[in-house]
Order: structure tokens, then C-alpha cells, then sequence
């Protein structure tokens, strides 16, 4: 038995509506990628880290408080040392040792461990916080840096062709245009946001943070694809007696509470590992929180909205020409 609740959720009707929160959530994030591109030396939209640039991380843990202006110090140091073009910066502690407080992370060009170059670095950073202890050292060479980012390019461009091909199958070409469109759109959001964070917070992404990317196009068109389904059995069974935008409305109204349900339950458990995990998965923790969110946003709004836009247009009567 189909019900279609007339007073509930109204996709279609509030058309206009979706289109300028999309917009919102967007536009800020590609200003910043723009920004991004004209004011970084690699002219990348993000602020990449050594997996796409190559260069070498030193980790350091400390009991002692690191300030900014220590940071700066230490910095100063480097330069006099001969250590140019550092990017040092301080994280929490949460690798469960009681003593030590603070963990310098120092970004440099690429060295070898052990090399001349790191045993100054280790010196500056022990001069300046006595207990100092290096506890991570990784290097990646500007020919990986290459390949990971070539492999990255390639890795997304199939995950793309693929869902466009299984969708086109399983359902038409257009379902498959729109439900693009909605990763696109979950992308551009994801990706904006970190630009942003790394203008501000100088945030880096590396190579788990293509890993979200991939996970969130997963996780979303998998709730896309639910509503799509819904829609088609709709119309195979109220096809001649309800419009499109009804059928459309209706497939939202029995799915929305299935993908809040399933999105809550991912974003809270997403959470708990964001709050109370390692500083290593962080930011990719949040990449997926965000995807999660907006992912969900857009297969119950966006791309509902967009496959009745289309079809609408397309069984539009056209005008009859005028003859001149």
C-alpha cells in the first residue's frame, strides 16, 4: 500500500531553497581553494603536506609547555644553523606517556635520518627543551611525492567512472549525472573546509586524507542510491497517477529517517574516535565526519532535487516555432 503524507517533507517545492544552502556551503570553500592556489608555492587548493611535496617530519616529545613564541625561537635557531624553510608545529600529547606534554613536529626539506642535517635539528630542539626525545622520523623523496600525487589523480578519476557506469546500469544515464553532481558537490565541500583550515590553522592533508575523499564519494552515493531505488519502485508501481515531484517527495519522505538514522550512528562513533583517538588520524577523522554530514545532506536534498529538475525539463513541452 503506497502513502504519500501531503503535509510532510517537500523536496521539490522548496527547490530554491536547497539550491542557496548548497551554494552557501560551497562558494566559501572554492574562495578559499582559489586563494589557496594563487598564494602557495606549489599552487595546490589545499595545503599539502610531505606525501605530495616530499620533505622530511621530525617528532619530538616533551614534558615541557611549547609556546609560540618558543616555536619562534626555535625557529630562529634552525635558520642560524643553516635549517631553512621549517614548518614546526605543536600538538597535544595523546600517545598515552604521563610525562610528556607536548609533541614539536618540524617540517623541512628532504634529509636522511641520521644525516648531518637531522643531528642538528635534534640538537637545536634538545638545547631548547632539555628532556626532548625524537620519536618519529619520516622522509618521503620528491620522486614518491610525484607518483602519490599521480596515483591520487587516477584513484579518484576511476572511483568516478565506476560509479557512473554502475549507476547507468542500474538505473539511466541521468540518475547517474545527478548522483555525480551530489559527490561533487560533497567533495567541494569537504575539500573547501580544509582549505580553509589550512589558510587559518595551517591544517596539511596527505595521503589518508584521499582515503576520506574515497570514502565519503562511497558513503554517499550509497544513500543516494537508496533513494533512487525508492523512487523507481514508486514510479513502476504510481507512475500514471502521481507527477514525478510527487513520486520524488514521497521516495525522500520513506528514506529520510533510514540515512539520518545510519549517518548518526557513523557520525557519533566518528566522533568518539575524533575526540578521544590519535593526533595522526585526526584530520582524517574530520574529513570523514564532514563527508558523513554533508553527504547525507545531499543525497536526501540535493540530488533528488536535481533528477526532478531534470526530468521535469526534459518532459517539458517545447514551443512550437514561429514562423517568420
Amino acid at each position: 500500500m503506497f502513502n504519500f503524507n501531503k503535509n510532510g517533507l517537500h523536496v521539490v517545492k522548496h527547490r530554491a531553497l536547497w539550491m542557496c544552502i548548497s551554494a552557501l556551503l560551497i562558494i566559501p570553500g572554492i574562495v578559499a581553494m582559489v586563494y589557496s592556489m594563487m598564494t602557495y608555492p606549489t599552487h595546490s587548493p589545499l595545503r599539502v603536506g610531505i606525501d605530495y611535496t616530499g620533505g622530511s617530519i621530525l617528532q619530538y616529545e616533551t614534558a615541557a609547555q611549547v609556546s609560540n613564541a618558543d616555536v619562534a625561537a626555535t625557529t630562529e635557531a634552525l635558520t642560524k644553523e643553516g635549517i631553512t624553510n621549517t614548518y614546526i608545529q605543536v600538538l597535544k600529547d595523546t600517545s598515552g606517556n604521563s610525562e610528556a606534554k607536548s609533541m614539536i613536529s618540524i617540517r623541512t626539506k628532504f634529509i636522511d635520518e641520521g644525516s648531518e642535517d637531522s643531528s642538528k635539528i635534534t640538537q637545536v630542539v634538545q638545547d631548547k627543551y632539555k628532556d626532548a626525545q625524537l620519536v618519529q622520523f619520516t622522509s618521503v623523496g620528491p620522486t614518491l611525492s610525484s607518483e602519490l600525487f599521480r596515483m591520487s589523480f587516477i584513484a579518484l578519476l576511476v572511483a568516478i567512472l565506476g560509479i557512473i557506469a554502475y549507476i547507468s546500469f542500474r538505473f539511466e544515464f541521468k540518475y547517474a549525472v545527478s548522483a555525480i553532481a551530489g559527490l561533487i558537490h560533497d567533495v567541494l565541500f569537504v575539500m573547501g573546509v580544509f582549505s580553509i583550515l589550512g589558510l587559518f590553522f595551517n591544517v596539511e592533508v596527505d595521503g589518508l586524507f584521499l582515503t576520506a575523499i574515497l570514502t565519503v564519494i562511497g558513503y554517499s552515493v550509497n544513500d543516494t542510491i537508496v533513494t533512487y531505488d525508492r523512487i523507481r519502485e514508486n514510479l513502476r508501481y504510481n507512475g500514471k497517477k502521481m507527477s514525478f515531484g510527487e513520486i520524488v517527495d514521497a521516495s525522500v519522505q520513506q528514506t529520510i529517517t533510514r540515512s539520518i538514522c545510519t549517518s548518526m550512528t557513523t557520525f557519533l562513533a566518528l566522533a568518539a574516535l575524533y575526540f578521544f583517538g590519535g593526533v595522526t588520524t585526526r584530520d582524517f577523522v574530520l574529513a570523514m565526519m564532514l563527508g558523513v554530514l554533508v553527504g547525507t545532506y545531499s543525497s536526501i536534498f540535493f540530488c533528488s532535487m536535481l533528477i526532478d529538475f531534470w526530468m521535469e525539463r526534459a518532459n517539458a513541452p517545447k514551443k512550437p516555432a514561429i514562423e517568420g
